[in-house]
């Protein structure tokens, strides 16, 4: 990997963080449990479309780690990066599929995928089934900040003069 690549995902993942302490912040819109904004997830939407497969994932590695080490949260790790890994398997799973003027589309699969993995991993985690009761409100609400983190990152690549994504392989 060439050194100017390397510092934008350099680049890319501080500013993530940043995004994501700062949405530490935010008090929680909803009492439910696991429903959030996810803006830190407009650089993962963004790096999708502009970088190798293996480079976002590494950027997504490196954020969830940081976060839960920033966060002082590091029991979250295992939720974040289920959720985080499943996310990005669906986008990576759509993004040839879907044309530049709908790269929201492929936020709002992200979102869906996120959901699933953290609810997967409440399950292995506290072997119970009664987490399921939650998916549904995090579905739709993962399916709205999805829109929300969708357009954002597809703006952000019209903006940064991408507007047709690059599919590197």
């Amino acid at each position: 990997m060439k050194t100017r690549r390397l510092t934008e995902l350099a680049l890319l993942t501080g500013v993530a963080l940043i995004i994501f302490i700062i949405e530490l912040r935010i008090p929680n819109l909803t009492p439910i449990p696991g429903v959030k904004l996810g803006l830190a997830n407009i650089i993962t939407v963004y790096a999708v479309f502009r970088y190798r497969p293996s480079e976002t994932a590494m950027l997504v590695a490196c954020r969830i780690i940081l976060g839960a080490i920033f966060s002082g949260k590091p029991d979250t790790l295992l939720y974040s990066a289920a959720g985080a890994f499943c996310c990005l398997l669906g986008m990576l799973s759509v993004r040839k599929l879907i044309p530049a003027h709908f790269i929201w589309l492929c936020s709002v699969v992200g979102a869906i995928f996120h959901n699933i993995g953290q609810i997967c991993a409440a399950l292995a985690v506290m072997r119970t089934t009664a987490v399921l009761s939650y998916l549904p409100v995090l579905m739709v609400s993962g399916c709205i900040a999805g829109l929300f983190t969708g357009l954002c990152a597809q703006l952000l690549l019209k903006r940064l003069g991408k507007e047709k994504p690059n599919h590197p392989t």
